[in-house]
């Protein structure tokens, strides 16, 4: 028997019934405290979208959108301000923002110091 994914107790079929309210009443209190003051209009679009059943992969801008029970199983392309990175919104994400998954930044590479740049390369002709 595979082992059933829980969140602080409840299954995901659980907290898929659950409101909104009670859902939050689980996670830390800096994201009760977002929801708390509302959805930006950014996140009302965003949720709706979700909502509907039709779309395939939903992109958006919004990271600081927190993921909740809606949103398993969907694709979801969050932006990192170059392009959409694409997420699989698994069970374990639940309580995350968005954005955490979509990496804004990456890892520099550095190469050997070009020609002119070191006291040894300095005579030598780049032609």
């Amino acid at each position: 028997m595979a082992k059933q994914f829980m969140f602080k107790g409840k299954t995901i079929e659980e907290l898929k019934e659950m409101k909104l309210d009670d859902f939050f009443q689980l996670l830390p209190t800096r994201m009760k405290r977002s929801y708390k003051r509302g959805w930006s209009k950014d996140q009302e679009t965003f949720l709706k979208q979700v909502r509907r059943e039709g779309k395939d992969v939903v992109r958006t801008h919004c990271r600081d959108m927190i993921i909740i029970p809606e949103m398993v199983g969907r694709k979801i392309a969050v932006y990192n301000g170059k392009e959409f990175n694409y997420l699989d919104i698994q069970p374990e994400m639940l309580g995350h923002y968005l954005g955490e998954y979509a990496l804004t930044r990456k890892v520099v590479k550095h190469s050997a110091a070009g020609i002119g740049a070191t006291r040894s390369t300095k005579f030598i002709s780049v032609k």
